[in-house]
């Protein structure tokens, strides 16, 4: 066992003890930046929507720049065995173990001046608010003027902070139980947006004169009626998803609605197909409208880009699990329809989410907790140090992209989405 392994073990517990919500993690970031400052005086801290906060290894005249992420927010799930009483946040999706496996690579970074040896520099870089949840008080830190997006990833690229970095590696817990240790590559996620369809009608006396009235849940009945009969038009392929429910609806038996609401996720695996689908969803929703003489208001939320991992960069990682006997399984190629605001980044730059076993019960569920701590704070962290070290002097430039943050915007406005151009 490696010598930092009880004192990193002990925050990573210390964190999931005390789960945070994101844009609120403020007792997260400061057990880690004690930490840091402990161990290395003289670290300098950059700050950046609301928690979140960087920091760099020194040596910064290389030509390739890095930045090793990790999440600091939990999730809404009361119910969880070390949920927070007051606030709901539990740990449920392995964040705190992020952390920890950042702070222990950066151990073993500095360790012996290991840093220098790499043809280019690392920052570690620790993002709030990755979790899709506490909308409501998002929406009122956007109000307030304290953030803009709602993923922490999004907001720190809206304030410049990953324009100066070539790509980015980032670790994730993987779903289930792995009887061994266990790594993964190329798990592609989806990405989702939130669309609302406020149908509207004209209220009349459904018993004395219901012909003067233009029922706006006729409208909203045959909308869900075509998005059952546009599933068979879904490539199957796209990994496409939706799940339409009505929103916050009251009516009475003897008034003909006037005002119904439905609204929906959207997820597929492909950007554009994304915009095509969002766009095929206002078309059926304005026909339905349109068939009963009423109207309808679209309204869409936005949420994260599908995540495609960089396959460059990855294979640097499949090739050097290979030659890592304490890892038992190595598994690539399993796309999921879960998301994460990692697409958003990896819109902008190439991005590598390594995945670890280590948990047992189900992630995002009451029952799920960390089981192998020596592999996820020690075995794994050493593979990421052999990972860093088998690129360095192997990656080519040129097969790295860069998109800017406009083009980002562009995007996101082709979606239906909301943006900030500051």
């Amino acid at each position: 066992m490696d010598q930092y392994f009880e004192e990193i073990k002990d925050l990573a517990v210390e964190i999931f003890e005390n789960p945070e919500l994101g844009f609120e993690e403020w007792k997260t970031r400061d057990l880690i930046r004690d930490y840091v400052k402990e161990n290395f005086p003289a670290v300098v801290f950059k700050d950046f929507a609301r928690t979140g906060f960087s920091f760099s290894l020194p040596d910064r005249d290389k030509d390739l720049k890095m930045c090793f992420l990790a999440e600091l927010d939990a999730i809404y799930l009361p119910n969880h065995l070390c949920a927070d009483k007051e606030s709901g946040a539990a740990h449920a999706c392995g964040h705190n173990t992020q952390v920890a496996i950042a702070l222990a690579l950066f151990r073993r970074l500095m360790e012996d001046d290991f840093y220098k040896s790499l043809d280019f520099n690392v920052d570690f870089i620790f993002v709030p608010a990755e979790e899709y949840v506490d909308l409501d008080h998002r929406k009122k830190l956007r109000q307030e003027g304290e953030i803009f997006y709602f993923g922490g990833k999004p907001e720190a690229m809206r304030l410049g902070v990953f324009d100066d970095y070539d790509f980015c590696i980032c670790t994730h817990v993987m779903g289930g139980h792995y009887p061994e240790p266990s790594i993964e590559f190329l798990s592609d996620l989806s990405g989702f947006f939130y669309k609302f369809f406020h149908f509207k009608g004209k209220s009349a006396h459904a018993g004395f004169d219901p012909w003067q009235g233009i029922n706006a849940s006729s409208m909203a009945i045959t909308f869900q009626n075509v998005l059952g009969l546009l599933r068979q038009q879904i490539d199957d392929s796209k990994m496409f998803r939706m799940n339409p429910v009505y929103v916050n609806e009251k009516m009475g038996f003897n008034t003909i609605p006037d005002n119904v609401s439905i609204g929906t996720d959207i997820r597929a695996n492909d950007i554009d197909y994304l915009i095509e689908i969002s766009q095929r969803l206002d078309h059926a929703a304005q026909g339905s409208a349109y068939a009963f003489q009423g109207q309808v208001e679209i309204h869409t939320e936005q949420g994260y880009l599908p995540f495609i991992h960089d396959r460059y960069l990855s294979q640097f990682g499949l090739d050097y699990a290979k030659d890592f006997p304490r890892i038992k399984k190595c598994y690539r190629d399993r796309p999921i329809s879960a998301a994460g605001d990692i697409g958003d980044l990896a819109f902008m730059m190439p991005c590598v989410q390594v995945g670890y076993s280590g948990y047992k019960g189900n992630a995002h569920g009451v029952d799920f907790i960390h089981e192998d701590l020596d592999f996820v704070l020690s075995t794994f962290p050493d593979f990421l140090k052999g990972y860093l070290a088998h690129m360095s002097g192997k990656i080519d430039k040129e097969k790295l992209y860069r998109r800017t943050y406009k083009e980002y915007c562009q995007a996101i406005k082709a979606l239906g989405g909301i943006v900030s151009e500051e």
